[in-house]
């Protein structure tokens, strides 16, 4: 057990969620939308409803199991046992490390902005994205409040250039740039879930702050806070963004854009804006590689504490980090990555980091379900029976949506890669029959 000394407050665990919530990808994720047309902008309503369904729903669980940590595997496993509980924590698990190469890749592209070489010379990337994934796993043996500070920080760092996009945008917006509502030649039926499934990739984290509650001052009432304040500070900058990005920007040339925020920031301010803003989705992605670099050790060591993962998982050292966990996942972290960098090997690392989606809402899934369940059990209803079914259901649908509007192909292996899981399982639960 962790002393209060070495535990992190609201601050520090809202920047968790803000952080590991908006990545690099939101600076470019507006440029695809604008492709779509304004009806992107209903595509970010839809997903911002559903995941502060989700958010509200971790934050109720973690107000009823207290001071245990492992968010979506603990809540899973309460309702349904090991099984399911060792399935989220694998396919979740998973999902991390494959997501934080896409993270790293995203950051050396932002980067390749200040250092035209990372852009045309494999080795330079490579060599910066190995130094930024061991930096931080390096951090994150130091313990959360040290990862904390930093998360802090960079979240900070990140947020001020979006706000003031946001803020000073408003008077250069000009009706005339924004789009049409459908520019796809589709029917609107048909566009509006592919836009609604682009915006899901960017809500994923809102489950955070529950995953290290071991590690937080007062879980039950700081997780709740800080689960709720981070979807709703990043779901606002999201859509707000989105919005002037549509008014200050041409259609034609939000398109084409690699960085429409640092276009619009030169249009605000001139060149140092744009390179301000440059500079803001660099460290967006560093402060999420870190704050995604500290979860990726919190979900094994959970399970492991269980006694249904491997127990080297559950190995800490002096500073309380998980440290075999923190090498063993930053290890294929660092794989994933270098087989972007292998021509033959790209768009295999593309739909692996399709996969990370839905091994994220299958626990998303489970625990809208076990929500119901662990609530019905406990006899503990969040101010009435109705209202708990209505919030389980509705959690539960929309994840099955956004289930549903993968590809097929997508689901079909993400599936597969859960199932994977089952020897591993088997596996360790024959070690520990036959060591009692």
């Amino acid at each position: 057990m962790n002393s209060a000394s070495k535990k992190i407050g609201l601050i520090t665990t809202t920047s968790l969620v803000v952080g590991n919530m908006i990545g690099a990808g939101i600076f470019l994720l507006p440029a695809t939308l604008a492709s779509y047309g304004s009806i992107s902008l209903l595509g970010w309503v839809f997903t911002a409803i559903g995941s502060i369904i989700l958010a509200k729903i971790f934050s109720n669980l973690s107000k009823i199991i207290v001071n245990k940590s492992g968010g979506p595997y603990t809540y899973s496993r309460e309702g349904f046992g090991d099984f399911i509980g060792f399935l989220v924590a694998w396919g979740y698990w998973i999902s991390i490390w494959i997501s934080n190469a896409a993270i790293v890749i995203a950051v050396i592209g932002a980067l390749s902005f200040f250092f035209p070489i990372l852009e045309s010379n494999s080795l330079a990337a490579v060599c910066t994205g190995l130094v930024l994934i061991w930096f931080f796993t390096w951090l994150n043996s130091k313990g959360v409040r040290a990862s904390g500070k930093i998360q802090v920080i960079t979240t900070i760092l990140k947020i001020l250039p979006l706000v003031f996009i946001i803020f000073l945008g408003v008077f250069f917006f000009r009706l005339e740039n924004f789009p049409v509502f459908n520019l796809t030649g589709e029917s609107d039926f048909a566009t509006f879930p592919v836009v609604a499934a682009l915006t899901l990739y960017a809500f994923l984290g809102i489950e955070s702050a529950s995953i290290p509650a071991e590690n937080i001052k007062s879980p039950e009432k700081t997780v709740p806070k800080a689960t709720m304040l981070g979807t709703i500070i990043s779901t606002s900058i999201y859509i707000l963004g989105t919005f002037i990005l549509f008014g200050i920007l041409p259609t034609d040339t939000l398109q084409n854009s690699s960085a429409p925020f640092a276009e619009a920031g030169e249009i605000i301010g001139g060149a140092y804006a744009g390179y301000f803003v440059a500079a803001g989705a660099a460290i967006s992605g560093i402060g999420a590689l870190n704050g995604w670099i500290l979860i990726l050790a919190q979900i094994p060591m959970a399970a492991a504490k269980d006694n249904i993962f491997p127990r080297i998982f559950k190995r800490e050292n002096k500073k309380g980090a998980p440290i075999l966990g923190l090498i063993i996942g930053s290890l294929l972290t660092s794989l994933v990555m270098l087989m972007n960098y292998s021509e033959g090997l790209v768009k295999q690392f593309t739909f692996m980091v399709n996969l990370t989606v839905l091994t994220c809402l299958v626990p998303y899934l489970f625990v809208s379900a076990a929500y119901i369940l662990i609530l019905i059990d406990r006899k503990t209803h969040i101010n009435s029976v109705v209202k708990t079914f209505v919030l389980g259901f509705l959690g539960f649908l929309y994840s099955l949506w956004a289930i549903y509007g993968s590809r097929a192909e997508v689901v079909f292996y993400g599936f597969l890669l859960l199932l994977l899981g089952i020897p591993f399982y088997s596996l360790i639960q024959w070690n520990k029959s036959k060591r009692k």
